[in-house]
C-alpha cells in the first residue's frame, strides 16, 4: 500500500479551488527539515520520493514561488526588486537571451515565477520560444534562479507544453534533463505530447524525445481526439509512426467514433491511410454514424481514398491490387526508453512487448514469453524498423536506410492511389490462432492496453490536488 498525489483530471483543481487566484499554480510544499531547505513537490513525482518525517506527514498547500535559500533576507529589498519596472526589464532580458543579466538579477533575489501583464507568458514560457543557441542557457539560469518546472502560464501550460507547441527541441531536451515531467498536463487536461504531435515533420524530434522518455500515450481532448487523432487531421507521418511503434492504438475512437482511419478518410490525408493500413489498422470499423472509413472518405470526396481502402483485401495476400502490393508489417523492435527516470511501473520484458499490440495486432502470446528476444511472427521481408532510424530526405518524408518493406516505402508514396494488402485482419476478441497467431479471447483484443495500465497502481504520480490511497494490484497476466 503507498499513497500518492494525483490530479488524473486538472479541472477538479479548478471545481476545488475555483476561488482561488490563479489556481493551477498552488503546490504542496515541504517544510525544511534536518537542516534540509524547505521545498515544493513537483508534479508527477511520488510522495515516497521526498523525506516526509514521521508517521504522519505535514505539508502546506500554497502558491508557487521562489524559495529562498540565502540567509538574512532584507524584505524591504525583496519588494524593491519586483515592482513592475523591475519585473518588466526583467522580462525584456529574457526575450534578449541576456543569461548573464538574468543571472544577476535573481543572485539579488527576483522571482522568476510571475506573469507578463500583457500577454500571461512566465518568463520560462518565454525562454523556451528563443532560438537554439540561446534557450537552453537562458531556461538553465532560470531553473538556477529559482523558476518553477511546472509553473504555467495564464492559459495553463508550462513550458515544456509550450516547447512541444513552438517545436522546439532543445528546450524540451533541456527542460527533460533538469527533471520536468513528459505527462504534466494543462488547463485543458492535455500533455506536451498532444501538442508535439501537430507540429510538422521536421519537428518529430521533439515528439520522439517525448515518447522515450515515457510520455503517456492516450490522453484526450473534449472532444475525445487523441494524439493519433490528431497526427492523423493534420497528415504528420512521421508524427504518425513514432505513436504507432510506441503503442498507440490505432484503432482508437473519438467522441463521433471515428478511427483514425476514419479521420484520414474524412481530411484527405491519403499518406496517414496507407500508414495505417501498412501497420494492420482495421478498416471495416463503423463509426457512429454507421459508416466505415471509405464510405466516409466517398462522403468527403476523397475518391482516392476510398479507392484505396476498398482495395484493401486481406485475403488476397501478396497479389497486385492494381494499387500496390503490400502485407501488414508489424514493427521488428521494441521500444527502447530512457532508464533516467521511473515508468509508471518498472515494465518487465513480456509487458513492453504486451504492450505492442497496439500497432502490432499479429503478435502472439507465445512471443511475450520469449522476454526482451520477443518478435513478431513474421519474416525478415514482413517486418522494418522503428522510425528513429530513418534519415533525413527529400521533400517527402525520411528515407529509410535500409529494408524496402519499412513503413517509408509506403508513407514517401504520398502521390496516386494504392492499398496494402493485409494477411489478417486486426483480432477482434474472437477464438483460435488464425493463419499469424491470433491471441486467445481471454488474454484481451489486440490493440487494447487492457489492464496492464493496473502495473503502474502503485507508481501514480502526483500534481496538485489530493491524497489518494493506491492499493497495489496484482497483474493479471
Amino acid at each position: 500500500m503507498s499513497y500518492a498525489l494525483s490530479t488524473e483530471n486538472i479541472p477538479v483543481v479548478y471545481h476545488y479551488f475555483q476561488d482561488l487566484r490563479d489556481p493551477l499554480n498552488y503546490g504542496l510544499y515541504l517544510l525544511p527539515c534536518n537542516g534540509r531547505a524547505g521545498k515544493f513537490l513537483e508534479e508527477e513525482r511520488l510522495l515516497s520520493e521526498y523525506p516526509i518525517q514521521g508517521p504522519i506527514g505535514f505539508l502546506e498547500f500554497k502558491y508557487k514561488k521562489r524559495v529562498y535559500k540565502m540567509l538574512h533576507l532584507n524584505e524591504r529589498k525583496l519588494k524593491q526588486l519586483h515592482t513592475k519596472s523591475k519585473l518588466k526589464l526583467f522580462l525584456e532580458l529574457v526575450r534578449a537571451g541576456n543569461s548573464d543579466k538574468i543571472n544577476k538579477m535573481a543572485l539579488k533575489g527576483v522571482d522568476p515565477n510571475f506573469h507578463d501583464q500583457d500577454n500571461g507568458e512566465t518568463p520560462l514560457t518565454i525562454a523556451v520560444t528563443l532560438g537554439k543557441s540561446k534557450c537552453r542557457e537562458v531556461i538553465i539560469t532560470l531553473v538556477s534562479g529559482g523558476a518553477h518546472l511546472d509553473f504555467r502560464n495564464r492559459q495553463g501550460q508550462t513550458a515544456l507544453h509550450r516547447s512541444a507547441i513552438v517545436g522546439n527541441a532543445e528546450a524540451i531536451r533541456t527542460l527533460l534533463d533538469l527533471g520536468a515531467s513528459p505527462d504534466v498536463k494543462d488547463g485543458l487536461d492535455l500533455t506536451p505530447l498532444y501538442y508535439s504531435v501537430c507540429n510538422e515533420d521536421a519537428a518529430q524530434d521533439c515528439t520522439h524525445m517525448l515518447l522515450h522518455e515515457r510520455a503517456r500515450i492516450g490522453m484526450c481532448d473534449a472532444n475525445g481526439w487523441y494524439e493519433i487523432h490528431q497526427a492523423c487531421k493534420h497528415g504528420r507521418v512521421q508524427h504518425l509512426e513514432h505513436l504507432l511503434f510506441y503503442g498507440a492504438d490505432m484503432d482508437v475512437r473519438n467522441s463521433c467514433g471515428n478511427t483514425p482511419l476514419h479521420v484520414c478518410a474524412l481530411n484527405g490525408q491519403e499518406a496517414c491511410a496507407r500508414v495505417l493500413m501498412f501497420r494492420g489498422a482495421d478498416h471495416t470499423l463503423l463509426n457512429y454514424s454507421n459508416q466505415t472509413a471509405d464510405q466516409a472518405a466517398t462522403i468527403a470526396g476523397n475518391m482516392q481514398i476510398s479507392d484505396l481502402i476498398l482495395a484493401h483485401n486481406p485475403d488476397d495476400v501478396g497479389e497486385w491490387s492494381g494499387y500496390f502490393d503490400v502485407f501488414v508489417v508489424p514493427y521488428r523492435e521494441i521500444p527502447q526508453y530512457s532508464q533516467r527516470r521511473q515508468a509508471g511501473g518498472s515494465l518487465t520484458p513480456s509487458l513492453r512487448a504486451l504492450i505492442r499490440f497496439r500497432s502490432d495486432p499479429r503478435v502472439n502470446w507465445a512471443g511475450l514469453r520469449q522476454g526482451d528476444d520477443a518478435r513478431s511472427p513474421s519474416s525478415t521481408t514482413s517486418s522494418s524498423m522503428s522510425p528513429s532510424r530513418w534519415r533525413g530526405g527529400g521533400q517527402n518524408g525520411p528515407v529509410p536506410m535500409m529494408d524496402s518493406d519499412s513503413a517509408c516505402s509506403v508513407s514517401v508514396s504520398s502521390t496516386g492511389s494504392g492499398t496494402g494488402n493485409s494477411d489478417m485482419a486486426p483480432y477482434n476478441g474472437r477464438q483460435g490462432n488464425g493463419r499469424g497467431g491470433y491471441i486467445q479471447g481471454i488474454v484481451r483484443r489486440a490493440g487494447s492496453m487492457g489492464d496492464v495500465n493496473l502495473v503502474g497502481a502503485r507508481n501514480q504520480r502526483n500534481t496538485l490536488a489530493t491524497l489518494v490511497r493506491v492499493d497495489s494490484v496484482p497483474l493479471n497476466s
